[in-house]
C-alpha cells in the first residue's frame, strides 16, 4: 500500500499575480481578515534574517518524526515561489535540515521559504541567511533518511491545516495560511484592514484614539465596577 509513502507531482496553484499581491501586507493584517485562526503556533519562529516578507505557495511534506527523506524529494520538485512546509509529527529531538540543505534550497532551487514543525541545525549560519526559514528550535542531532512520508498532501502544522497550493505569508510575527479558494476575498479585505490599522496607529501616536468601546463592551458583559479597595 502506498498510503503514507507517496509523492503527488501536481498541485492546483493560485495565479502568480494573486500571490504577489500579498507581499506588501503584514501577516497580522491578513490574519485579522480570517477570524484570527489561521496563524501557525508561535512555537514555529523565524530563524533567519530575510529582507522582505515570505510569500509563496505551499509544497507540503508529511514525514515521520526526525526523518528528512521526503524533504529532499520536495526540494527536487520545488522552484521559485514555492514554500516547503513540513509536518514532522511534532517531534523536536532531531534537526530536519542544516546549512547544506538550506543553501541548496536558497541558491539552487530558489524557493521562497522553508517552514518546519521541528528543529533545524547549523543555526549560526542559518540565522544570517536571507531565505525565510521557520522552525521550532535547533539541535545538533541530525535526521534519518529512511522515510516513509508523503509530498503534496494535506498536512497539519502548528494547529492549522495546510493544503498543497495554499498561500503562505510569513514575517517576524510568524506564519499564516491563506486557503487558496479564499485568497481573492482575503486579499480585498486585507487591503481595507491594512488601511484602517495604519489610521489607528496614527491615532494612537497623536492621542486621538477613541477608546469608548472598552467601557461599552464591559457594560455589555455585565462587568461590575466597584469604587473601593479590594
Amino acid at each position: 500500500m502506498s498510503v503514507g509513502n507517496r509523492v503527488f507531482l501536481k498541485r492546483d496553484l493560485p495565479s502568480k499575480e494573486l500571490v504577489e499581491a500579498f507581499k506588501e501586507i503584514p501577516a497580522a493584517n491578513i490574519e485579522d481578515c480570517m477570524n484570527r485562526i489561521f496563524g501557525l503556533n508561535p512555537e514555529i519562529k523565524l530563524m533567519s534574517t530575510p529582507k522582505q516578507n515570505m510569500v509563496g505557495v505551499a509544497l507540503t511534506v508529511k514525514t515521520r518524526a526526525g526523518d528528512n527523506l521526503m524533504i529532499h524529494q520536495a526540494l527536487e520538485m520545488a522552484g521559485e515561489g514555492d514554500i516547503i512546509i513540513v509536518s514532522n509529527e511534532g517531534d523536536r529531538s532531531r534537526a530536519l535540515i542544516g546549512e547544506v540543505m538550506a543553501q541548496y534550497a536558497q541558491c539552487t532551487r530558489k524557493v521562497a521559504g522553508l517552514v518546519f514543525d521541528g528543529a533545524i541545525r547549523d543555526i549560526d549560519e542559518i540565522s544570517k541567511m536571507p531565505l525565510s526559514i521557520y522552525a521550532s528550535g535547533y539541535t545538533p542531532s541530525g535526521p534519518f533518511k529512511e522515510g516513509p512520508g508523503e509530498v503534496n498532501v494535506p498536512i497539519a502544522i502548528g494547529g492549522v491545516i495546510v493544503m498543497p497550493g495554499d498561500i503562505l505569508v510569513g514575517d517576524s510575527d510568524g506564519v499564516i495560511v491563506i486557503p487558496k479558494a479564499d485568497a481573492e476575498t482575503v486579499l480585498a479585505e486585507a487591503k481595507i484592514v491594512c488601511k484602517k490599522d495604519a489610521e489607528k496607529v496614527q491615532a494612537a501616536i497623536h492621542g486621538t484614539a477613541n477608546k469608548n468601546w472598552v467601557n461599552e463592551k464591559l457594560v455589555k458583559k455585565e462587568c461590575e465596577f466597584i469604587d473601593k479597595t479590594y
